[in-house]
């Protein structure tokens, strides 16, 4: 299992442990996941980062292309790490009442989708070849 599966494993039984004991074989299944999520961020991290650029040094590049894995794992984690809504449970651990929560959560989301998709957008214009 990879790094990513890990992270949902941990994620999911956190979030929706009885989704987790229902499963007929779990290792398998955050093993899976983990590999599809680890496809998704090596495909979207060149989009996200955008071709290189003749003026950029070595240090900038590397920046550029962190920022981009970053940017691609944090939208993975979100739409595919995370439980989905309808079998996650309130967390016992979590002494927060949702009150606390950020109300902008879902727009947070919304936005980074938004991203990607104009992030999307430019990488089919700047190579329209590759589409």
């Amino acid at each position: 299992m990879n790094k990513y599966g890990t992270e949902a494993q941990t994620l999911w039984n956190r979030l929706a442990p009885t989704a987790v004991d229902e499963m007929e074989d779990s290792t398998e299944f955050f093993t899976n996941l983990g590999d599809l999520a680890s496809g998704q961020v090596a495909e979207m991290t060149p989009r996200i980062a955008g071709p290189d650029s003749p003026q950029e040094g070595y240090l900038e590049k590397v920046g550029r292309l962190n920022a981009a894995r970053n940017q691609a794992e944090e939208i993975v984690r979100a739409e595919v790490l995370m439980p989905p809504a309808d079998v996650r449970e309130p967390d016992p651990e979590d002494e927060e009442d949702e009150s606390d929560l950020d109300p902008n959560l879902d727009v947070m989301l919304e936005a980074m989708r938004e991203q990607r998709e104009i992030s999307d957008h430019f990488a089919r214009l700047r190579h329209p070849e590759t589409t």
